[in-house]
């Protein structure tokens, strides 16, 4: 079953997230997929809008049970960080329309795109940390980037979720709407980019990156490291461990208050 969907609106493409039982956690075949698109949309002048098909809900991170069997060999495959490469590397520019968590490897996804537009109800942040792993598809710096150091380290170094309008407040957010107008906005701004001359836009893209620091191998060599870890591996199977906890929880709630 496809995961993403794709449809075109003039000069404009929408690319939707479609996992909605894993809340559209990033897993190798979702990463698989996105990265299919955007080769097949290589060549194809358009403004790129990504979101998800379910209200509500963006990317809540990556699949912490598949990060947990990740090894330093698949670390060094840097599966989310070349996809987030590929993204940033786009010929036009790209957007994010959030609506719901954007958390690990949903910020991310979100730092990779060219802008973004959340709804009121959407949070952010970098909780890798608290996982045994690092930000390292992009986070660290292209963070660093939105909001500035300092207050990169505060997200980084203490897994803190801020909210839409911080977030704006910040820089990480270029437009905060209500949650039914996500997708109209970040089509609407799409628009107006698709105004301009495509070449321009292109090579406006090719002279911001040369400002960008080069540290894709580092996150990925740091983050092979980190996979082979036993704290990592404590930590997410204490997360997995909870999250069954509180779904058979509120399964016996849901029976109880049935019978």
């Amino acid at each position: 079953m496809a995961l993403i969907s794709i449809r075109r609106e003039g000069p404009i493409t929408l690319l939707g997230l479609d996992r909605p039982d894993k809340l559209n956690a990033l897993d190798q075949a979702l990463c698989d997929e996105v990265t299919a698109a955007l080769a097949e949309l290589a060549n194809e002048p358009s403004i790129l809008v990504i979101h998800s098909t379910t209200p509500g809900m963006f990317v809540a991170g990556a699949d912490i049970a598949e990060l947990l069997e990740r090894d330093a060999e698949i670390g060094m495959r840097g599966v989310n960080a070349m996809l987030f490469e590929r993204l940033e590397e786009r010929r036009w520019p790209t957007i994010a329309a959030i609506d719901g968590a954007a958390l690990g490897g949903g910020c991310e996804l979100a730092l990779a795109c060219d802008l973004r537009v959340a709804s009121e109800r959407s949070k952010f942040g970098q909780p890798e940390l608290g996982l045994g792993i690092l930000a390292g598809a992009g986070g660290n710096w292209r963070l660093a980037q939105a909001v500035g150091v300092p207050m990169a380290r505060r997200l980084l170094y203490t897994g803190q979720i801020i909210g839409a309008a911080e977030a704006h407040a910040a820089g990480l957010v270029d437009l905060v709407v209500p949650a039914d107008e996500v997708l109209d906005a970040a089509v609407e701004y799409a628009g107006r980019i698709a105004r301009q001359s495509w070449r321009a836009l292109e090579l406006t893209k090719v002279a911001m990156r040369l400002h960008r620091p080069a540290t894709t191998l580092y996150d990925m060599t740091a983050q092979a490291l980190l996979f082979e870890s036993d704290d990592k591996k404590a930590r997410m199977t204490a997360f997995l461990d909870e999250r069954r906890r509180r779904r058979e929880a509120r399964e016996r709630q849901t029976k109880e208050g049935s019978a």
